[in-house]
């Protein structure tokens, strides 16, 4: 099922719907808690409004934006750019739901392939990427500037989702 044909579909409070320019303040809220190297506001809005290659959907709990996922597409490839969950929902799968979502929409729009890269470190983040058949392709030596930690590139092949009327 296509991502702006589930705008209103709710499980258990969570939707998911197309970001907008008005969600980069709720955005930015969850990317500063996600991360030590935060895109800025800017980086956001150029990604929305002038970068044709990029999708982002955000994850809503009854209405208020609680996570957010983005990617690029080229060609028949996508390269996920961020995936975050507010710090008070972390723990209850939600990060599960939120990369299915975005493989999905990937898929639905003729992807193929999915890549990503993570850090070394971070281990809760490569076991759910694992999870969704992500595998390791090599490292990105030093990839971070905040600590120079290398990236795991990981890739995974999209699951073909039929979509539904």
């Amino acid at each position: 099922m296509l991502m702006e044909q589930r705008n209103n579909e709710e499980h258990d409070g969570f939707s998911f719907r197309p970001m907008t320019i008005e969600d980069i303040p709720n955005v930015m809220v969850i990317e500063h808690e996600a991360f030590t190297l935060p895109w800025s506001e800017t980086a956001f809005r150029n990604e929305l409004m002038n970068n044709l290659f990029a999708k982002y959907l955000v994850m809503e709990n009854d209405g208020e934006p609680i996570g957010y996922a983005g990617m690029w597409t080229i060609v028949d490839e996508a390269h996920v750019t961020n995936i975050a969950i507010l710090e008070a929902y972390r723990g209850r799968k939600l990060g599960d739901r939120l990369l299915e979502e975005l493989m999905e929409t990937a898929s639905n729009i003729g992807m193929i392939r999915m890549t990503l890269e993570v850090r070394v470190s971070n281990i809760i983040a490569r076991r759910l990427y694992e999870k969704k058949g992500f595998v390791s392709a090599g490292l990105r030596k030093g990839y971070y500037s905040d600590n120079h930690e290398d990236a795991v590139i990981m890739w995974a092949d999209l699951p073909q989702y039929e979509e539904y009327e």
